[in-house]
């Protein structure tokens, strides 16, 4: 008998002063069996640091190979953000590049194993390329708060994130990583 995906609701109260983005959001979150609480963590953080119109999960990743965890539609439906999370290989990076005018990827492994991997590879655009490596000590501390239902707000300032779970607060930082040229 197959597995099946786990729905969880994340209602964040997203204060991006970065980026001057206020909103509530509710999020229906479908995990994947194979999918680790890190990873999930990862892919939710994403979504509320890329926030804006036309945002959406996609069926990408683990169930639909040709689409992202996440991505940016315009209103004629057309793909204007292509964000990735995980450790994607550089052919899928390759191929983002050429599909979505820009392309992100949010990583909850180490980055410089990340970046080692891409060393030599052909990838389209690759100087275009947003990297960004959520602090892993901070994954660790949220991973064992995936339920059903999670409630929190989240500020990010200066790169800093604060996630606020009823008064108990985890803070950790969004590391831009670039490919070397």
């Amino acid at each position: 008998m197959a597995l099946t995906a786990t729905v969880s609701t994340f209602e964040i109260a997203l204060n991006d002063v970065d980026r001057h983005v206020y909103e509530s959001l509710v999020l229906r979150v479908a995990r994947h069996p194979s999918e680790t609480e890190a990873y999930l963590w990862t892919r939710v953080l994403a979504y509320c640091l890329e926030y804006t119109e036309g945002i959406a999960f996609s069926r990408g990743g683990l169930s639909d190979p040709d689409e992202p965890a996440v991505l940016v539609r315009d209103l004629t439906g057309t793909i204007t953000a292509w964000i990735e999370v995980g450790a994607p290989d550089a052919a899928r990076l390759h191929k983002a590049s050429k599909a979505a005018p820009r392309v992100a990827l949010y990583t909850h492994k180490d980055p410089r194993i990340l970046l080692r991997g891409y060393e030599g590879a052909r990838i389209h655009r690759a100087e275009e390329l947003d990297i960004f490596a959520i602090d892993r000590d901070l994954l660790a501390e949220l991973e064992p708060r995936v339920d059903k239902r999670v409630r929190c707000a989240l500020s990010v300032t200066d790169g800093t994130l604060y996630l606020d779970f009823d008064g108990t607060v985890l803070s950790g930082t969004v590391e831009r990583v670039t490919l070397a040229s």
